[in-house]
């Protein structure tokens, strides 16, 4: 259950890859409306917000999960009022990379094998012969699965277990902030680009992606039940909690993606937030990146309090308790 953790981690950190990959295996998903359908009536989901100020300006982080469902909207007044005094929102990827038909084409390149090697000779035996019967199931052999990687055949299985529960890429607050700003014609940019993305992603480590898939298929009743508890705990603004489920357990049982998927992206990120502070006349700014990015001593937020920047939790219906974490 540990690594079943670090896996579903790994796979919702990395912003927009999810939605790609739906496109790639051709499901047909509707485009993302300013409005996203509200299924039940809840309360929205506390924000994972924090307004980070100098002494002319201000730059917000949000925290985002890749995959939601209808019921998650709307969002809180805080993610509003917050858009409205932002002149610029930034996401992990730019939005207009995650349009270009290219996109698609460069995940099936990474998804595959530079070294001409095969599924079936990295898997292990007792796990090939596992997988084998599981897609026989489905009417698959492990020949038409062949030509990729571990870790593309990790995030198909999760977004279908995802899909069957009812979470969507195009519902993800990323892809519904990136509609509104569109609609709204406000200037959105990117901290990175796909092309790095799929880079980090598709240089984990051999060992860890085939133990991932292990657990994932050992395990798989497991699974459900660990990704809603990531999602609760998102939902509910619970840092120490939602810390606790996805970094702490990466970090100490896989340090080597740990650092690849967080700690070194992190660091790349941080100087271009700097300068969204420090540049001169420089308005307020949107930073929506993955909740992953901000939790713990080598988040964001974290990093930016220590260099002597403001930072505040924002979020008018949280706890003192929870306006304290982090």
């Amino acid at each position: 259950m540990r690594r079943l953790k670090m896996f579903c981690l790994t796979m919702l950190a990395v912003a927009a890859l999810a939605s790609v990959a739906l496109a790639v295996e051709k499901v047909a998903t509707p485009q993302p409306t300013q409005n996203p359908p509200v299924a039940t009536a809840k309360a929205p989901p506390l924000p994972l917000l924090w307004k980070v100020s100098d002494a002319d300006n201000a730059v917000y982080l949000l925290g985002s999960f890749h995959l939601l469902k209808g019921d998650d909207y709307p969002l809180s007044a805080d993610i509003d009022s917050a858009f409205a005094a932002s002149d610029k929102v930034v996401f992990e990827v730019p939005p207009e990379q995650m349009t270009d038909p290219a996109t698609a084409q460069k995940f099936l390149a990474a998804a595959g094998y530079g070294d001409g090697r095969t599924l079936t000779q990295v898997l292990p035996a007792a796990l090939r012969e596992k997988f084998a019967r599981i897609v026989a199931q489905r009417g698959f052999s492990v020949a038409q699965f062949d030509g990729y990687e571990p870790w593309f055949i990790n995030l198909s299985l999760m977004l279908g277990m995802a899909d069957q529960m009812g979470f969507k890429p195009e519902r993800g607050m990323d892809q519904y902030l990136m509609q509104r700003a569109a609609t709204g014609n406000k200037p959105t940019a990117g901290l990175e680009s796909i092309d790095t993305q799929l880079q980090v992603l598709d240089a984990s480590p051999m060992d860890e992606q085939i133990v991932s898939l292990k657990e994932f298929l050992d395990k798989p009743l497991e699974m459900p039940q660990m990704l809603g508890d990531l999602h609760s705990a998102w939902r509910d603004g619970d840092v120490a909690r939602l810390d606790k489920l996805t970094r702490e357990e990466m970090r100490d049982k896989t340090p080597q993606t740990y650092r690849m998927i967080n700690v070194d992206r992190n660091q790349a990120w941080l100087p271009q937030i700097q300068v969204m502070l420090d540049g001169s006349k420089q308005g307020s700014t949107l930073v929506v990146v993955g909740a992953l990015h901000l939790l713990g001593d080598d988040g964001i937020v974290g990093k930016l309090r220590e260099k002597g920047y403001k930072v505040e939790r924002v979020c008018s219906a949280c706890s003192e308790q929870q306006l304290s974490a982090l």
